[in-house]
């Protein structure tokens, strides 16, 4: 018998805790060397934590849901084992939780021989309550029955679950949202917030606390980008591998106007401002798990075609939640686009510490008065919140006037003017 340990990866030193999510492989079945056996969920990003060697998983130490800390052992592999040869010890499921379910559905003798409605059935199926009463003729289980049930179940299991104390199991919801159960009868679904949803609620109280937050405005004239864009999209893709976005450009305008007026660029350190004189451009991604602000470093010496790529790559490891601690760390300003999903105008909050951010908005044809006609523009409202403890009204006016005459001749862009 030759023993590997399975520890928590280092994490940073920002990060405290992590929590497992679900185990990929049982007590007792094989594993390759560097298959990913679970993934590890900070306040941050979610790690693939593989297999330091093959054989088989012998015994796992910390289950589901487990609260753990950098290095700790969580499981072992018996690298000269055969599966189903060797003893295999799974790590306790949450007693709690399994005696709650089990009480939560105790009924009468009855209940066993009820038939249920289809409606009914589908609700049990859903909500994982098997045993239920019937009131319906004959004993038969009504909708009603089973939401009365399935509610009930839900409800004791809930009041019953006590809060997890340092390095204990966090209970995990494994089922998917039961969304008719939710819109049936006023029921309610408690599902506990993930570690990195938990850190961006937060980060986003901790701006609105910390900093004295004014958003300002002003509307934008795509049609020079857009035809730009139009014109020269095929070649750029061909060239370059990668689409031509309006991203680019945005990030290229912020940084004409972060140059002209530093103080949007800085951020505050007690009672100093600090002054960056590099442009580390965050960019907020939705993912599946929560907001995520990976950071496009010396966006000022990068062309279109490199932003790009940056953006369409942390997209994508969004997207699986592979982007990295490192690839979150740090930035100087950032960028929000609400405009992918169709908003038309916001306020968006600042990302701490840093001191501005720029919300991008849907372009949209719009009616607008250009010597003394009104004609059809494509439209897109740029906000920009700041900090106003640092920066005045001037300089955050004119910063967000200098990303719109940039964009509304983009050839300044290219030739840095």
């Amino acid at each position: 018998m030759a023993i590997i340990e399975v520890v928590v990866p280092q994490l940073s030193e920002s990060i405290a805790e992590a929590t497992l999510l679900t185990w990929n492989k049982k007590a007792g079945q094989s594993v390759t060397r560097d298959e990913n056996l679970i993934d590890v969920e900070t306040d941050k990003v979610v790690l693939e934590l593989p297999a330091p060697a093959s054989g088989v998983l012998v015994e796992i130490i910390a289950a589901d849901g487990a609260t753990v800390a950098s290095g700790q052992l969580i499981a072992k592999i018996d690298t000269t084992a055969i599966a189903g040869d060797v003893p295999a010890v799974d790590a306790p499921s949450p007693q709690p939780v399994t005696a709650i379910q089990s009480s939560a559905i105790a009924v009468t003798p009855a209940a066993h021989t009820s038939t249920p409605s289809p409606a009914a059935a589908k609700i049990m199926a859903e909500s994982g309550v098997n045993n239920v009463t019937g009131t319906g003729k004959d004993g038969r289980i009504t909708k009603a029955d089973a939401l009365n049930a399935a509610t009930a179940s839900t409800a004791v299991a809930k009041s019953a679950i006590p809060a997890p104390s340092a390095g204990s199991a966090l209970p995990v919801v494994k089922a998917p949202i039961n969304v008719n159960g939710i819109l049936a009868d006023r029921p309610e679904q408690r599902v506990p917030m993930s570690r990195l949803r938990a850190r961006v609620a937060e980060r986003l109280l901790q701006s609105q606390s910390t900093n004295a937050i004014l958003t300002t405005f002003n509307e934008v004239n795509m049609a020079p980008v857009i035809e730009m864009r139009n014109k020269y999209k095929d070649k750029f893709e061909k060239e370059h591998g990668v689409k031509l976005g309006f991203m680019s450009f945005f990030v290229k305008a912020a940084v004409a106007a972060l140059k002209k007026y530093p103080v949007l660029n800085a951020s505050v350190d007690g009672n100093d401002i600090v002054y960056h004189g590099y442009f580390d451009i965050g960019i907020a991604v939705g993912s599946p798990r929560g907001l995520v602000v990976p950071v496009i470093r010396n966006a000022d010496q990068l062309s279109l075609a490199d932003i790009e790529k940056q953006i369409a790559e942390f997209g994508a490891k969004a997207k699986d939640g592979k982007l990295t601690i490192e690839e979150m760390t740090g930035g100087t300003f950032s960028i929000s686009n609400g405009g992918v999903f169709g908003s038309m105008l916001s306020t968006p909050i600042i990302n701490p510490p840093q001191s501005a951010i720029l919300g991008v908005h849907a372009t949209k044809d719009r009616a607008v008065v250009e010597n003394g006609q009104i004609v059809i523009r494509p439209i897109n409202y740029l906000a920009m919140s700041y900090d106003h403890r640092i920066i005045d009204g001037r300089e955050a006016v004119l910063g967000l006037v200098t990303m719109k005459e940039a964009l509304e001749d983009p050839a300044r862009l290219l030739l840095d003017v």
